[in-house]
């Protein structure tokens, strides 16, 4: 045993000597020429760095074929800041707001507030994006697309490709232009200084004048032609990114200490892991089953697009339930397919999940 430890001595004693002998040296003949600022090392006998890879012919290998200019084009549907992408196409605020309530508050809330696991469309500040969450005093940062997104170009780029959630891609441009220019006039932003009221029309045009609250407190400056050289110029200076001048290891003083400019003394409301709901009143004929319907499944049971048994679909109910109510909620809490156990809502309980798919049942006879 003695021997053992001898030997497991020595050698650990030969590897911190052998990681001492190479720091600060570049024993792998690396540059420091990354776009970030990182070392880049060359190849050469089959090796980088440490690493082998693989030298094998690969010459007959099959990539595929070159696109068409047909194929590019239907590939290439990028939306960008200069208008490059832009639909065709108008709507308005209001037929935004009728589209946001059908299509989008299940799970992003009413007016864009948030929902379950949902983000938020609306609210924050441009201000308090730099503040800190070490001390109470100022309000938490909040990045919701109001307070933090640069660009509106990304956003009506990414309605078109991603959402509704159920069946993307199943807007029309119109429908595009309604949901932009609705979700804009929640977060106040106007253009060429007009507020964007109920009966507001967007179109292209008007979208190209559009200017976030946070266009410009994104740096290094990636757009344009020399967005790559403004990555290196920023990266090439540690004081735009890292700690400034000698790290002070041991009797540091105050002046030693990096202090953080906006911090938090106080957050309203204070961060809290509760996840309860308000009570609801009750306003509305609809049953309990269905509001929790409409808040955890109607995403996916909306349609068939996710493959999912629609509300209302009588043929397609009648085929599930030729299992049995009892494997129908078995396979509705622990999951079954594409469905992960109670839809993804595991805060619902196994009764409340049971009486869900009564009320998808009975809707769908």
């Amino acid at each position: 045993m003695l021997k053992l430890n001898n030997k497991l001595i020595a050698a650990t004693a030969a590897l911190v000597i052998s990681t001492l002998a190479f720091a600060g040296s570049n024993p792998f003949n690396g540059k420091k020429d990354a776009l970030d600022g990182g070392m880049t090392y060359p190849r050469a006998n089959g090796v980088e760095t440490a690493y082998r890879y693989n030298t094998q012919d690969v010459s007959g290998i099959n990539y595929g074929r070159v696109p068409t200019k047909n194929e590019l084009a239907a590939w290439d549907m990028d939306v960008m800041p200069d208008g490059t992408g832009f639909p065709d196409g108008s709507g308005s605020v209001e037929e935004g707001d009728e589209l946001y309530e059908a299509q989008c508050a299940s799970c992003h809330g009413e007016f864009g507030a948030g929902g379950k696991g949902y983000p938020s469309l609306v609210g924050g500040s441009v201000d308090s994006l730099t503040n800190q969450r070490t001390c109470p005093g100022k309000d938490a940062p909040v990045r919701t697309f109001g307070s933090f997104w640069p660009q509106v170009s990304t956003f009506i780029w990414y309605i078109r490709d991603a959402m509704p959630y159920a069946h993307p891609k199943s807007f029309t441009n119109d429908q595009l232009y309604a949901m932009t220019a609705y979700i804009l006039a929640q977060n106040e932003i106007t253009i060429d200084g007009e507020e964007l009221d109920d009966e507001y029309v967007l179109d292209k045009e008007k979208l190209m004048k559009v200017k976030m609250p946070n266009r410009d407190g994104f740096y290094p400056d990636i757009d344009g032609p020399n967005g790559i050289e403004n990555v290196r110029k920023f990266f090439a200076n540690p004081k735009n990114y890292g700690a400034v001048g000698t790290r002070c290891m041991k009797n540091c003083g105050k002046e030693d200490v990096m202090r953080i400019g906006n911090e938090i003394t106080a957050v309203v409301p204070p961060y809290s892991t509760v996840r309860d709901l308000p009570p609801e009143k009750e306003t509305s004929s609809k049953s309990a089953a269905e509001k929790m319907y409409d808040a955890s499944c109607a995403v996916c049971h909306k349609t068939d697009a996710m493959g999912a048994p629609a509300l209302g679909d009588r043929d397609a109910w009648a085929t599930v339930m030729k299992q049995g109510i009892d494997k129908v909620n078995k396979n509705s809490i622990d999951g079954i397919g594409g469905m992960p156990p109670k839809g993804g809502a595991m805060d619902l309980t196994d009764q409340q999940v049971k009486d869900i798919v009564k009320f998808m049942v009975e809707s769908s006879k």
